[in-house]
Formats: structure tokens, sequence, C-alpha cells
């Protein structure tokens, strides 16, 4: 599948929403993917998690990893489905008052390597935390991977995004929104901040 294939993919799912969004980070964009819609259907789900474990394999000496991680809550899905197909535990982190940390007897031994999984990486800042909390209980990050990568090519400590589809869609912090945009009542689709 190619980038045109997979976004058709999204848009007859649903998953490729159009409007005015507020994103987790703030900032807003005129179009959201809501990768949901396509968790909802198992076989769609399935079918692009084996396509994204295949350029995994391709990418990552899976030797090499010891389990996966995923933020709360758009990653679990997916880190559980990439999880089975290349055979790794898996498990995710969940905000705590702001911060992300793991729950549920979850825990990172020492060195352990890691893989982190998201749905959709638009500014990286849950991947930077992700990143961060690896380190901070000293893990070793192996490798970053997703469905859609908009971040417009964002570093990450030095990896590479993995993922099935690239994405340029623009981005705009709050008090550069342009004309149009404003005209469009915002929607904040995402789960940071929830209570």
């Amino acid at each position: 599948m190619n980038n045109e294939d997979i976004l058709k993919y999204f848009k007859e799912s649903g998953a490729l929403l159009e409007g005015h969004f507020i994103l987790s980070s703030g900032n807003h964009s005129a179009m959201y993917l809501q990768c949901a819609k396509i968790f909802m259907d198992p076989k769609k789900s399935e079918y692009l998690c084996e396509i994204l474990a295949n350029k995994i394999k391709e990418n990552i000496n899976l030797d090499e990893v010891d389990l996966i991680l995923s933020p709360a809550i758009g990653g679990i899905i997916i880190g559980y489905e990439i999880s089975r197909k290349i055979k790794k535990k898996s498990m995710f982190l969940e905000r705590v008052e702001g911060d992300f940390n793991l729950r549920r007897g979850f825990e990172i031994s020492p060195g352990a390597r890691v893989l982190i999984i998201e749905d959709v990486i638009t500014t990286g800042k849950s991947s930077n935390e992700c990143i961060s909390y690896v380190q901070k209980h000293s893990g070793k990050v192996k490798g970053l991977a997703c469905l859609v990568d908009r971040t417009n090519d964002i570093a990450f400590s030095k990896l590479d995004v993995i993922s099935l589809l690239k994405l340029n869609i623009p981005i705009y912090a709050p008090d550069e929104i342009p004309n149009d945009l404003m005209e469009i009542k915002p929607l904040k689709p995402g789960s940071r901040g929830l209570k």
C-alpha cells in the first residue's frame, strides 16, 4: 500500500476529519485523524497493523527489543496489535495529574529495550514524553513507530519515525490561525486533558 491507498482507507473509514480542531498540544489544524474509527473494525486494524509490523521488522532488529510501550489512550490498541504481530510484551503509559506514569503493575526493568508505538504523531509531545519516561527509568528506546506521521520531520533523539503514512497537514499556533479556519467552530477531539 502506498500513501494514497492508506489515506483512502482512512477517509473511507471516517477516520480523517476535516474542520477546525484543537490538537492536544493546543495548536490548531484543519484536519484530524481519529484512528479509533479504524480500530472499531478488527479486520481493518489488523490489516494496517500487519503492514506496520512488517515495516518495523524491516527497520529494527527485533532481537534488540524487549517490550512495546504506548501512550494512553490512542496508542493502547495499536501497541497491543503490534505486540501480537512481533511477539513482544506490551504496556502503556497513562496520564496521572498531567504526567505520564506506568500503573497497573507495569514497570520498565533497568536496561529494557523499548519500542514506542503510537497511532498518530503530530507535534511529538507525547512521543518525547514517552522517550523521557523510558530514559528516566534506565530503559533504552530502540525505535518509534506509528500509523500516521504528521511531524514534518521533527527529530526524536536521533530516532527515525517508522510509519504507514506521512502527512504534511499545516498546524497553527493559537495566535496564528488563518481567517478561514477562525470562521469554523473548533472541536477538541483528543484525550489529553480529559478529567
